[in-house]
């Protein structure tokens, strides 16, 4: 109940102290840092991903599950070690690497899975000290490095899994069972002392990196095992952050800092607490000779940006060679990251969500930041608007300037209001190669038009069975499928009516468009769209199936557009629009999207 208590209250002082809700004092710095570097290394490296010339047994190509995957033993396993030249790997160059590519801390796998630790143990025999030539400690080496350049030290240690300790837990072990007392002395002999040398012997500890990707319930390791090892890390080093794969959620246990997400897996929702992705630029996180799975630099700039537009971070791994080399295509990438963040690094460090939904733009993503008296939207353009228009839909407040990031001079950027529609005038050309930021500033933090659709970039309105306002909760909007071929729709078989509000800042006649797909061969059934005081009618045609791929009996619903007819609009301001569709006979009509242009 302390731990309880003492997390609510770090809660509590934490919401008037800091910019992003629900941190504690803690996490100040991880929610303000945003970017880190994740390093997979150790006597996995030296395998690259093959064992007597058999390939990882696992289609998921993770270099550092060799061991158990291959059913390789300790001696055996210890002998990848020979490969690697001592006097040849710099970790300095890692954290150099980080700070190059604009991160602000690294964690680095101490002990993985396969139980070997990086530095000179005094609880184990299985670790650097015994078995590097000339003798190194790898952690005191990155420790010293970090606080050198100016970066966070992290460490990774999985307390779990252990496939050396003669009581640590591998996945076998749901075939061969492992007594619950004979779990506690791996824990108590290994986990607890070794917890305790990293955080007294190697300096500031930033973070601890646990690596139990499901809930204590469903392994063998007890909330009080869990809750022993968090008293530690909060007795030895207090501002030391932990995360949720320790084994606790941050609902279960309001003293754990951050939220772990899956591998690989990015944020989809705007969150007030502190949370993290921990993603790979390939696919395996120990380096693999044969891994080509690399995403682009864009690909991983979206991937920070969306991240950080719902207050998470983005923690991007390296997997070095067994001689501490880091592949090209790995470095490249984040050199080229750390490039961008040189000039737009301002819209990320420190920045957080804004109130807009987070769909709400098809350009790209916004994030936000209180700077002295200003307040500032950064709207990341994901592609350079070809009419060289920005639309920006639901921010009542006009800005006092608009300006692009890259602009050391700050040259003002001509720009339109209307109410709840901010029309921005863009250069020609883009000005970054990537993703080009455009600044907003207002004197303080702009009030929104929630529930809008925005105008898109080609300055139509796209009405969607899931983006209504108010959003309807009884509708069951069916997934895309068979490979994509099929959009998401809603199935209609009674009457059904749908509402969306728009704002239109040009005045005139604009086009009434309507995509379904209705597979009765009579015309049964219509679709009535009203705005103000203005009606359409459309009867609802047979639209039959088309070919998703060719000889392959691909056949599937025909989703068409139709014009339902042409509506005025003869001011500027909000409309209600409202679409009804009425089948008959409950003959189903599969209701895909309204456009407006």
């Amino acid at each position: 109940m302390k731990n309880i208590t003492l997390g609510l209250l770090l809660l509590f002082i934490s919401v008037t102290t800091f910019a992003q809700k629900n941190t504690n004092p803690r996490a100040a710095w991880f929610t303000d840092a945003r970017f880190g570097m994740f390093i997979h290394w150790g006597i996995y490296s030296g395998a690259e991903g093959f064992w007597k010339g058999e390939k990882l047994r696992h289609h998921n190509n993770y270099a550092e599950w060799i061991k158990f995957r291959n059913s390789i033993n300790n001696e055996e396993y210890i002998t990848l070690l020979d490969r690697f030249d001592w006097n040849d790997i710099q970790p300095e160059e890692w954290v150099i690497l980080a700070k190059k590519s604009g991160m602000k801390y690294v964690t680095i796998t101490a002990k993985h899975h396969d139980g070997f630790a990086l530095w000179d143990s005094k609880v184990s025999d299985y670790d650097l000290g015994n078995y590097s030539h000339p003798k190194r400690d790898i952690i005191r080496e990155m420790a010293d490095a970090c606080k050198k350049h100016g970066i966070k030290f992290c460490l990774y240690y999985s307390h779990w899994v252990d496939w050396e300790h003669s009581y640590g837990w591998n996945h076998s072990r749901e075939i061969y069972p492992l007594q619950p007392e004979e779990y506690d002395q791996y824990w108590q002999e290994k986990v607890v002392p070794q917890i305790k040398e990293l955080l007294s012997n190697y300096g500031d500890i930033s973070m601890l990196w646990f690596d139990m990707w499901l809930p204590h319930e469903k392994t063998i390791v007890t909330k009080d095992q869990l809750l022993q090892l968090k008293s530690i890390i909060r007795e030895l080093q207090p501002n030391c952050v932990v995360n949720s794969r320790l084994g606790l959620s941050i609902e279960e246990n309001p003293d754990i800092d951050y939220k772990t997400l899956g591998d690989n897996k990015l944020g989809n929702k705007k969150e007030d607490f502190p949370w993290q992705s921990p993603a790979t630029v390939a696919h395996s996180w120990g380096f693999h000779s044969s891994d080509a799975e690399w995403q682009s630099t864009t690909a991983l700039l979206k991937a920070l940006i969306s991240n950080v537009s719902l207050n998470g971070n983005y923690m991007l791994n390296i997997g070095p060679r067994a001689n501490g080399d880091v592949p090209y295509e790995i470095s490249h990438r984040m050199l080229e990251m750390g490039k961008w963040l040189d000039v737009n690094g301002e819209a990320i460090y420190g920045a957080e969500a804004f109130d807009l939904d987070k769909d709400q733009h098809d350009w790209g993503k916004i994030t936000c930041k209180k700077e002295g008296d200003k307040f500032k939207l950064y709207l990341h353009l994901y592609n350079w608007p070809l009419n060289k228009k920005l639309n920006l839909t639901g921010v009542t407040t006009a800005p006092q300037k608009v300006y692009l990031l890259a602009d050391k001079q700050k040259q003002p950027i001509d720009f339109n209001f209307s109410e709840v529609f901010t029309e921005i005038n863009l250069p020609h050309d883009a000005p970054d190669n990537y993703i080009s930021v455009v600044v907003a500033e207002y004197n303080s933090k702009p009030n929104i038009s929630d529930g809008l659709i925005a105008k898109t970039v080609d300055n139509g309105y796209s009405l969607l069975p899931g983006n209504q306002n108010p959003k309807a909760a009884s509708i069951t909007i069916q997934p895309k499928g068979r490979k994509k071929t099929i959009p998401e729709h809603v199935i209609i078989s009674e009457k059904m009516t749908f509402s969306w509000k728009i704002y239109v800042d040009e005045v005139g006649e604009k086009d009434i468009d309507v995509s379904y797909s209705f597979q009765n061969q009579k015309n049964v059934g219509k679709i009535t769209v009203s705005i103000e005081n203005q009606t359409l009618t459309h009867q609802v045609l047979p639209t039959g199936e088309t070919v998703g791929e060719p000889n392959m009996n691909w056949h599937i619903d025909y989703f068409k557009s139709n014009r339902l007819g042409k509506m005025n609009f003869s001011k500027k301001g909000y409309y209600t629009v409202k679409m009804t569709v009425e089948p008959q006979k409950k003959k189903e009509i599969k209701f895909q999207w309204l456009w407006i242009k």
